[in-house]
């Protein structure tokens, strides 16, 4: 597996992430496996906002740091779009446009 060029577009780190989970034998995942490990992950990232704002977690969590946590948000994301065969830079795009429609308060 080639490293991830820096700096790194989405659609590289689409890529990377395909790559990665085929190397590691992780392409057997459901997308349902994939969203309830996402879930868990957005679930650590909240632990560790919590210990980065010094707010009480509890004392048998295992937590790691912010960033961690982000980059394994965005790996599981990424694994999610990648079995619907989705491009996430497009569909940002496509989801911005729409937004830009939109009337904000």
């Amino acid at each position: 597996m080639h490293p991830l060029s820096r700096p790194a577009t989405l659609p590289d780190i689409q890529r990377y992430v395909d790559d990665m989970e085929k190397q590691r034998g992780f392409t057997d995942r459901t997308v349902m496996d994939q969203c309830l490990m996402l879930g868990e992950e957005v679930g650590e990232l909240f632990k560790a906002v919590r210990k980065r704002q010094q707010l009480p977690i509890g004392t048998t969590s295992v937590v790691g740091t912010v960033d961690e946590e982000l980059a394994d948000v965005l790996i599981f994301l990424c694994a999610v779009a990648n079995r619907y065969g989705i491009d996430l830079n497009d569909a940002l795009l496509r989801k911005e446009q729409h937004n830009e429609q939109r009337l904000w308060r």
